[in-house]
């Protein structure tokens, strides 16, 4: 299993440990970028044996036919992963086009239900 974040999704992992910090949600940067290192492993580590999902049409703006996982964090943060799955040589491949947390994309993923 490998698991690969998309070029934007290498450079939103920047941005969001500025917004995390600059938002108050962190009192140091540090823990803003310790925070985000260990989502980004968490998903790398577990992508694979979490219970994948069909994304809602919305999010074929990143891709048709996306699945997503989810990765709670504490009591009040889930995180998705949003991606598509290749296989090649037998080997499968996870490309993580985008992700989001409960707070942004609820009402994306439950407007269906």
């Amino acid at each position: 299993m490998n698991v690969i974040f998309t070029p934007k999704m290498r450079e939103y992992s920047k941005r969001l440990i500025r917004i995390l910090f600059e938002e108050g949600y962190f009192g140091l940067e540090e823990n803003a970028h310790k925070y985000v290192d260990e989502l980004y492993f968490d998903i790398e580590t577990n992508l694979s044996s979490k219970r994948h999902k069909p994304a809602p049409a919305h999010y074929d703006k990143y891709g048709k036919g996306m699945k997503y996982a989810s990765f709670k964090k504490n009591r009040r943060t889930t995180w998705y992963a949003f991606f598509k799955t290749y296989s090649e040589n037998g080997e499968i491949f996870y490309l993580v086009r985008y992700i989001g947390n409960n707070h942004t994309e609820a009402h994306h993923l439950y407007e269906e239900f």
